[in-house]
């Protein structure tokens, strides 16, 4: 890609492949180019409604991209946190920072193979959203978390609907506890005129 990408790039992605290269061309940028430029504020959203919910590690950062929901939680205390993308140049970027136990390339719209299970607490910032990850992966999240594990999953407001978030939830019945959506500012005022207002539901809560 001869330019830096956009959100306008990241959101007209529609394969798996389109993703890996998109964001191969985008990891030696994005902390500056994107979270900075931006104003991206959801990792640290985040990473504070996990600890207001109680969250304790091990956690599983998952669309961990270049570390920056993980450098949240290490500011709050919160330590040993796992990171998983399909990305690996944003997880090379993420080595870098030495903030994860351990780094795993993965696909979450299967199922799992991780070294270790039974996670405490599961993040995603940015990963469910316009061009990425649908709502069904959310089952296979619930499959490496132990019981009483929290949960706080950002999903793009535009996406939440259409692409069937809320049945998703309703279909896990007494699987998980304690649903709470609040609505949230992406990004904050250094945003693009276009982007500046854009909303994500922050999802919490707990397996069963």
């Amino acid at each position: 890609m001869s330019r830096s990408p956009n959100l306008e790039d990241a959101y007209a992605l529609s394969s798996k492949q389109d993703v890996k290269d998109l964001y191969r061309d985008w990891a030696h940028s994005y902390d500056t180019g994107f979270n900075d430029a931006q104003g991206y504020q959801m990792p640290r959203l985040v990473a504070q409604a996990f600890v207001a919910a109680g969250g304790v590690g091990p956690v599983l950062d998952v669309g961990a991209g270049t570390g920056l929901v993980a450098e949240q939680l290490i500011a709050a205390g919160v330590s040993v946190i796992d990171g998983l993308d399909l990305s690996d140049d944003m997880l090379a970027v993420a080595r870098t920072k030495d903030v994860y136990r351990g780094l795993y390339a993965g696909d979450i719209t299967v199922p799992l193979a991780l070294p270790i299970v039974g996670y405490q607490g599961v993040v995603s910032a940015g990963t469910f959203t316009l061009g990425h990850v649908g709502p069904a992966a959310i089952s296979n999240l619930l499959d490496v978390a132990a019981s009483g594990a929290v949960f706080v999953i950002s999903v793009n407001a535009a996406h939440f609907q259409s692409a069937g978030f809320a049945a998703q939830m309703d279909t896990f019945g007494d699987q998980i506890q304690g649903l709470t959506l609040s609505d949230v500012r992406i990004y904050d005022d250094r945003a693009d005129d276009a982007h500046r207002n854009d909303l994500a539901h922050l999802m919490v809560f707990k397996k069963a």
